[in-house]
């Protein structure tokens, strides 16, 4: 670490552990520490002794919760692990790690396969560009078939995984056989050792080539390989000092009511007292930590790796330094409403809660009348929240019933008029409103000429587009899944102000979807199911029941696997049936599929009572001036008053 090893340290990597539950990954975590000398004994998930594994509740639980780091030196490297939560309650903190990571151990478990969360987790890890080592874990176990594993990862994930056995004559084969400008000199048998790794390096590094380790993380078999292949084969940058600081938030957490930021050092150099740019201004680190578990070393300075500061507020998933960027928090699936027990007050309650969201960002605090709304990932999720205000706080509430969070989209193309002109100001925006593919949430070009409204204002039109969330007409949910085409608009020489074209668009948003045929959208999930062949018939019949489109079974021995898709409100209490029908046999797993059309849009419409009209927030209507006063125009009689009327047609 940079503090602790000093001028031994040329290169760090950051190596993230990630896997479906039950997967081995903990397990695994321990042997590489003990194997690099960090700790002498290791420790079990079930035994509740683990090192990673240090917070209360996940020994309670058996399963990791929180993202926790411990360092290993091979060599002139530094290697960070990485032990990273596998439920998909959990999924934001594995994305937010993701963001530091120059390597991906994902750990696979021989007995089971590829798992729903091992797709999810491997989807991530691909699209955030990271390297790939795959440990083909718990080969010991009796009929387990590592090939067979290794041969439903190629058909399942990708076609170019490979065992570790490049100092084979057929790993060597496998090698040149992906460079052309290497087959002819493989051929003739003149490449050096080393050739043949810097070769490996690069198609590794491209992510063209994905290596596989067989081994027993719990006998600590195929464990010294998987160190030699992060050894090899890990980023080979140097850290370049003299550059203007850059960092990557990706953990917060309080200890003794003192607040650790969690600090992975892009460029430059960090040290206490120095001034870095965040969100909330320019702030001074007090100190500088590396952090294992609860214990935290000083530092003099850092430059690479992961440092622990005090003294800044910053967010999981925040740049801070060079580039200071806000953290992306995803929009919640699911919110419930908690009301504090007396005599807890809802004052201190929010206030605990908002020192949670600085942890957990998703939780996307919001006051109500009497209550406190947080999101939620899913049941997991909730009940360790629970915990949390109960152990930490001693917070005692009464938790409502999950709500579905519903999206809204349009089926049409139409064109929305924004026109904001009370006395002084002026802006006027015309916005093609049409619908975009599943999934691609908001989109914006611009179409208007230079000529007709300055660039610098399109520019500003585009960032109030993206700037907050829009909501729709129906129930007043966030609107997604439409691209947004501004097509002509007009500013004032003298009264316009950036503010003006922000009230422009959010009018000319809702008015074109008031225009529109409005869509609801809710939840959907994939779920995966693994039970004994006798029970899949009424496990079948319940999802028919539930309306789940189900894929082909498939059949695992005397076990099928059946997998789908379901909203995700009628699969909410499913687990605990399934686990009733299976006698606990059985397994079942569930990620986050997409937002779809609702089933009963009509009667969730009508329950809602949302009349968008009154939505004083987000105003439908556009304001214009007559005789030095500003006027409402009703939304059906924008285009009657638009000054670009006769232009636009």
């Amino acid at each position: 670490m940079c503090g602790e090893m000093g001028s031994q340290v040329k290169k760090h990597i950051c190596v993230g552990l990630m896997a479906h539950v039950d997967a081995g990954k903990t397990t695994l975590s321990e042997q590489l520490l003990h194997l690099g000398g960090r700790i002498r004994e290791t420790g079990r998930v079930d035994h509740g002794d683990s090192f990673m594994d240090n917070d209360a509740l996940e020994r309670q639980r058996g399963i990791t919760i929180f993202p926790e780091q411990a360092s290993i030196l091979l060599g002139d490297t530094e290697v960070i692990l990485i032990d990273t939560p596998g439920h998909e309650d959990f999924a934001p903190q594995r994305t937010r790690v993701l963001s530091i990571l120059d390597l991906v151990i994902l750990v696979v478990s021989c007995a089971d396969g590829i798992q729903s969360g091992t797709i999810d987790i491997w989807n991530q890890v691909r699209e955030a560009g990271v390297p790939v080592l795959f440990f083909l874990n718990k080969a010991d176990q009796a009929g387990t078939d590592p090939e067979a594993t290794l041969r439903e990862l190629r058909e399942g994930l990708h076609a170019d995984i490979i065992m570790a056995n490049w100092d084979e004559e057929s790993g060597r084969e496998e090698i040149a056989l992906r460079q052309e400008e290497l087959l002819e000199r493989h051929l003739e048998g003149t490449l050096s050792e080393q050739e043949y790794l810097d070769a490996l390096h690069s198609l590794i590094a491209n992510g063209q080539i994905f290596l596989a380790v067989t081994g027993s993380a719990l006998l600590e078999y195929g464990t010294e390989r998987l160190l030699e292949c992060i050894r090899l084969y890990g980023p080979r940058s140097v850290p370049n000092p003299e550059k203007p600081f850059e960092g990557m938030v990706y953990r917060v957490r309080r200890i003794r009511d003192q607040r650790y930021v969690y600090v992975r050092i892009e460029n430059g150099r960090l040290e206490p007292r120095m001034e870095v740019e965040t969100v909330n201004g320019i702030q001074k680190v007090h100190a500088l930590y590396f952090g294992e578990g609860t214990k935290m070393v000083p530092m003099d300075a850092c430059c690479g790796g992961v440092a622990v500061v005090t003294g800044i507020r910053a967010y999981p998933g925040e740049q801070i330094g060079a580039g200071w960027k806000a953290a992306e928090i995803p929009e919640p699936m699911m919110t419930q409403t908690l009301t504090p027990k007396a005599p807890l007050t809802k004052e201190k309650l929010l206030a605990d809660l908002r020192e949670l969201e600085e942890e957990e960002p998703w939780l996307c605090v919001t006051p109500l009348h009497e209550t406190v709304q947080v999101a939620l990932m899913g049941r997991t999720q909730q009940e360790v929240l629970l915990q949390l205000l109960d152990s930490r706080y001693q917070d005692q509430v009464i938790a409502g019933q999950p709500q579905i969070q519903y999206r809204e989209t349009i089926r049409n193309t139409v064109t929305g008029i924004g026109h904001y002109e009370p006395l002084r100001h002026y802006a006027e925006v015309w916005l093609r409103l049409s619908p975009g593919e599943s999934g691609s949430g908001i989109q914006f070009i611009s179409s208007c000429p230079p000529n007709t409204l300055e660039e610098n204002w399109q520019r500003l039109i585009r960032t109030h587009v993206f700037e907050r969330t829009h909501c729709g007409v129906l129930t007043g949910s966030p609107i997604t899944d439409i691209r947004i085409e501004l097509i002509g608009g007009r500013a004032h020489l003298k009264h316009t102000e950036g503010g003006d074209f922000r009230e422009a668009v959010g009018r000319g948003i809702r008015q074109g979807l008031m225009q529109a045929e409005n869509v609801l959208l809710e939840p959907f999930v994939h779920f995966e199911c693994r039970m004994p062949a006798e029970i899949s018939g009424r496990v079948t019949g319940e999802l028919i029941a539930m309306d789940a489109q189900l894929e082909m079974p498939v059949f695992l021995g005397e076990e099928i696997l059946q997998s789908g898709r379901c909203r995700m409100e009628a699969m909410l209490p499913f687990p605990e049936q399934f686990a009733a029908m299976t006698h606990g046999f059985g397994h079942i797993s569930m990620r986050f599929a997409g937002y779809f059309p609702c089933k009963n849009q009509e009667s969730i419409v009508e329950s809602c009572g949302y009349v968008p009209t009154e939505d004083a927030k987000n105003p439908c209507n556009s304001v214009f001036c007559s005789h030095g006063a500003g006027f409402p125009v009703a939304w059906d009689h924008v285009r009657e008053w638009a000054h670009l009327a006769k232009e636009m047609e």
